[in-house]
């Protein structure tokens, strides 16, 4: 396996209550995990589990209250300004909405330029602009549209922008928050496929976002999935889906739309009872506990699960982990012929 790009230690993001009264929101309490050069983990949860607060963590957007994140063998938490700055150009984000995140009086030319400006790359105008044209190429934009603005083009076209905008200082690390969320499905196929044949190309070190199973499915080497701030389950994306250890994993997997009847009939659906509890305040022992088909009074609801390794290798959280085929998702399967 190659070496570990990026290294997260116990971190931590609490956001203190608003006009000081009531508890804090623990966005992202206690992560620890490692993401390999020339890898793509995904990260996967129901909204509000910490997603996007910890892409922010991972890019230095956001303070965190404790905790480390290591890139390259860097300590980002605490790296002066200026080192912080030649460091982004290694570390680059794609935004969820395509819209929002590009400036609507800016020509795509300038905004997929601007990074080359801020960082001072290239000679002159005519430099820049051959650049951010073949970036468009690459991208599957057309050059000509240089001089175009955002409202100009559809969601997949913006979200092309996105991505050419994010490559255009060559980073080696690409987070990518939910950036095909917004998009019509066929459109996400293209962008998907997109961002994988880059990956692949440009040897991308990717942390991938999404709520969407299927999509991290297809993208990700590995997927950690989380619960209201902590992760509950960390393995390969294979293991993950052939024998998940955690039961939320399980219930979110039960989810999955299978495309042949005959298998879907063969399937148990998983229905989680309530509602997450607020992250501001979660209950004692596990997190899982209240909704947890298996959780055991006396243990889960008053001892915290350590994340470590289960039958087959996955990393979870559980006192009482899935074991044997009873926990396998069959929706890899061929029909019979």
């Amino acid at each position: 396996m190659s070496r570990a790009l990026i290294e997260v230690r116990d971190l931590v993001k609490h956001y203190p209550p608003r006009r000081g009264r009531g508890a804090s929101v623990r966005a992202v309490d206690g992560l620890s995990f490692d993401v390999h050069e020339g890898e793509t983990v995904g990260i996967v949860g129901e909204s509000g589990c910490g997603k996007t607060t910890t892409a922010r963590l991972l890019l230095a957007l956001l303070k965190p209250t404790s905790g480390s994140i290591a890139v390259d063998g860097r300590e980002l938490t605490t790296l002066p300004g200026r080192e912080l700055r030649a460091l982004r150009r290694e570390m680059q984000m794609i935004f969820q909405d395509p819209y929002s995140s590009l400036n609507p009086r800016r020509t795509i030319g300038s905004i997929i330029g601007e990074p080359f400006v801020i960082h001072g790359v290239g000679a002159g105008r005519g430099e820049r602009r051959e650049r951010v044209q073949e970036l468009m190429a690459r991208v599957g934009l057309n050059p000509e549209h240089f001089n175009r603005y955002p409202h100009e083009f559809s969601g997949g076209q913006r979200q092309r922008i996105g991505v050419a905008r994010a490559l255009a200082l060559e980073p080696r690390i690409v987070i990518a928050d939910e950036p095909v969320s917004a998009l019509d499905v066929s459109i996400q196929a293209q962008i998907l496929n997109l961002l994988r044949g880059l990956g692949r190309e440009l040897g991308l070190t990717m942390v991938f976002i999404a709520h969407d199973l299927s999509v991290v499915r297809y993208m990700c080497d590995r997927i950690a999935v989380m619960y209201l701030g902590e992760i509950v389950e960390l393995a390969t994306t294979a293991q993950l889906f052939a024998h998940p250890r955690h039961p939320y994993t399980a219930a979110l997997l039960s989810a999955v739309p299978v495309a042949y009847p005959w298998l879907a009939a063969t399937r148990t659906r998983q229905v989680l009872a309530g509602d997450p509890p607020s992250p501001s305040d979660p209950p004692a022992g596990c997190r899982f506990h209240p909704r947890c088909p298996r959780a055991e009074p006396g243990e889960c609801d008053v001892r915290d699960p350590l994340l470590e390794a289960k039958l087959g290798g996955n990393l979870a959280a559980c006192h009482f982990p899935l074991t044997g085929d009873a926990a396998a998702v069959s929706s890899s399967r061929v029909p019979p012929r």
